[in-house]
């Protein structure tokens, strides 16, 4: 029995891949309305065969890595297709809250408390007032949640 099932399997599988290619593009679009701020989830997504000649339209989500674990922008609404630019990476630092900043040049690294004066996603600039000198300054955000600042 185990020898004809999967076969079956197999041959059924093709048989979807195939009813997909001619019906045409899978596209991924919300289940639920997903509010600005808000990270997006695999939960609250479902994938949409566009119906054969339709292709999604130009800055279109296809693939579940571009959408999960990104913020929405704006309001995303249930059926309708995400664009690339409604939403952003999850921010690393936050506006007012206490973070690291830390300044390498060479072997040397010192490091003291900013407060952030503007939230910000790993790659982004974002300014930092020294919470001992109240100096401003401007740094990078990184991976792990510092800021370099400097060098």
């Amino acid at each position: 029995m185990r020898g004809r099932l999967l076969p079956a399997l197999a041959a059924t599988a093709l048989l979807l891949a195939a009813a997909q290619a001619v019906a045409g593009e899978a596209v991924l679009v919300p289940n639920r309305v997903i509010y600005p701020g808000e990270t997006v989830e695999a939960e609250a997504l479902k994938t949409v065969i566009l119906a054969e000649g339709k292709v999604a339209p130009e800055g279109a989500v296809v693939a579940l890595t571009d959408l999960e674990g990104k913020v929405a922008r704006r309001t995303l609404l249930p059926g309708r297709y995400v664009k690339v630019n409604a939403l952003r990476e999850a921010y690393l630092v936050e506006k007012g809250v206490p973070v690291e900043m830390v300044f390498v040049s060479g072997g040397l690294s010192i490091s003291a408390t900013a407060v952030s004066l503007q939230a910000g996603a790993a790659g982004d600039m974002v300014k930092l007032r020294n919470a001992d000198s109240g100096k401003i300054v401007s740094g990078i955000v990184m991976a792990d949640g510092t800021v370099r600042v400097g060098g």
